[in-house]
Order: C-alpha cells, then sequence, then structure tokens
C-alpha cells in the first residue's frame, strides 16, 4: 500500500540522508567531492558485520564501533590523500579519491571476498502495523539511529567550538586561519564526522537488507551524491531534505512504475536539478556553505 512505500522510502532516505550529510560537510570546507566516501560507508557496514559474527557484540555496540571504524578511515584518507594535495589543482584531490574508491574496494574483496555476506538473523519477523502499514524493527532502528546522528551533528555545529570552527572555515578559510582556528585538526575532524555518519549508515543498510558486499557503497554513494546536490551541495539540512524526497520518489516509483527504474531515477533527478537548480533547494553558493 502507499503509506507503506512512504515507510520504506522514508527508511532508504535516511541511509541516503546520513551519506549525504558526509560529502555536504566535506565540500563544505575544502570545496571538493570525494568520491571514495560511498566506500568508506561500506567500510563502516563490514565492520558492524565483523563485530556482530566475529565477536558477537550486540547491534548497538557494533554501531559505535563502526562509527569509530568508519571515522578512523575517513580521518586516514584526509591525512594521506587530501592534506598532501591542499595546494595542488582541485582535480588532484578528485581524481585520488576516484582511485581510493578502487583500492578499498578490492581490499574489501580480498579479506571478506567478493560474495554477499549475510547475518544469522532469526527467521522470525517483528513487525509492527503503523495505520495498516507494515513498520519493521530495522525500519524503526534506522529511523532512531539516523534521527539521533542528525540531531547531535546540529548540536555540533551550532553549540561546540569545533562546529563554529568548521562553519567559520566553510565561509573563508584564511580568515577562520588568522583568528587561530587549526585549519588541519578541523578539516581532519570533519572528515572524521562525515565518515562516520556513513559508516552508521552502512551498518544500518546492511541490517535492513541483511547483505554486505564490497560495491555496495558504489550506487550508495552515488545516489547520496545526487540527494546531496538536489538538497543543495553545500547544506547539511539540504543533504537530508534532498535523501528523504530520492528515498520516497524512488520506492513509489519501484512500486508503481516497475523495480527496473529504480536506479534510474536518481540519475533522472540529478540531470533535472542541475538543468532547472543547478545549486539544489537550499544551495546558497559556495561563500555560505554548511
Amino acid at each position: 500500500m502507499f503509506l507503506e512505500q512512504i515507510l520504506n522510502g522514508l527508511a532508504q532516505g535516511s541511509i541516503y540522508a546520513l551519506i549525504g550529510i558526509g560529502f555536504a560537510l566535506i565540500f563544505g570546507v575544502l570545496g571538493l567531492v570525494h568520491f571514495a566516501h560511498g566506500e568508506v560507508y561500506m567500510i563502516g557496514a563490514f565492520i558492524g558485520f565483523l563485530m556482530i559474527t566475529a565477536f558477537h557484540l550486540p547491534v548497538w555496540a557494533a554501531l559505535l564501533l563502526a562509527i569509530a571504524g568508519a571515522a578512523f578511515v575517513g580521518f586516514l584518507v584526509e591525512l594521506l590523500n587530501f592534506r598532501p594535495l591542499r595546494k595542488a589543482p582541485e582535480y588532484a584531490s578528485m581524481i585520488c579519491t576516484l582511485g581510493l574508491s578502487v583500492v578499498l574496494q578490492n581490499a574489501a574483496m580480498l579479506i571478506w571476498g567478493s560474495d554477499t555476506k549475510s547475518l544469522p538473523l532469526s527467521s522470525e519477523n517483528v513487525a509492527f502495523s503503523f495505520f495498516g502499514a507494515k513498520l519493521s524493527m530495522e525500519q524503526i532502528l534506522i529511523f532512531t539511529v539516523s534521527l539521533g546522528l542528525m540531531v547531535g551533528l546540529q548540536y555540533i555545529l551550532y553549540c561546540s567550538k569545533l562546529g563554529k570552527a568548521i562553519r567559520a572555515i566553510a565561509q573563508n578559510r584564511e580568515a577562520a586561519a588568522l583568528m587561530g582556528v587549526n585549519i588541519n585538526q578541523v578539516i581532519a575532524a570533519t572528515f572524521a564526522i562525515g565518515s562516520g555518519l556513513g559508516g552508521a549508515a552502512g551498518v544500518l543498510v546492511g541490517l535492513y537488507y541483511n547483505a554486505f558486499y564490497p560495491t555496495m557503497g558504489f550506487m550508495a554513494g552515488l545516489k547520496a551524491f545526487t540527494a546531496t546536490v538536489l538538497g543543495g551541495l553545500t547544506s547539511v539540512p539540504g543533504a537530508v531534505l534532498g535523501g528523504i524526497i530520492l528515498g520516497v520518489v524512488e520506492n513509489i516509483t519501484a512500486a508503481y512504475i516497475s523495480s527496473g527504474f529504480r536506479d534510474l531515477v536518481a540519475f533522472v533527478i540529478l540531470i533535472l536539478v542541475l538543468f532547472i537548480r543547478p545549486s539544489g533547494i537550499f544551495g546558497r553558493g559556495i561563500q555560505e556553505k554548511v
């Protein structure tokens, strides 16, 4: 039914939103697109999978460790990929992240294999009725965790010293440096935060579909990037709204037109946005990022 597809779309859109926030944060402080961000999401998913299957940790503990692990990967990406090329032409860093995405995919294949991994979950599916529609425990988990992380991020951005530094660098990096902001530390922290959110999304989507595989970050990353462009590439709230819109439209299209068009929708939306409003819904220009 229609409400059920809306709930499915909201769950999927929440995943896109968490990944998209990382794109928006990183673009906000550097003005660059991190093309390996989808692979960081995949690494986070596999860390969560490893914690649950090998160490038999509860989901909440696996989720926290996946966030920490993905944040550390993001920190390393900034330290080893973006920082050495800070003064190089912008395309140099972006091309490096394309190569990095291939490296991370193949590393995951070497470690976990190329086949799809699943969790030994109970065959009993717990679901609740929500105005006649089915609401699964996995969807409730996605809504709860996503909302909590987004609220936490807003607190960091607007109520903490780090958040003020991030927004200062996004508006004017040179002026922020003159005011005593440690540019390298703040950019590294931004990468860690965005990557941690991506890692959380990886675990959530892995639990939702009970599927973990090395290439899972490619399409998710492209769709999350589309959602970020839709909302405004420099806007965190825009990334959230863009993810929700994309998730809902995608699920309604799959349910009422054809599941074969599921992936096509994202790129049609991307093309339309670039033609009609290149700055996105909340886009305000590079001078007013984040």
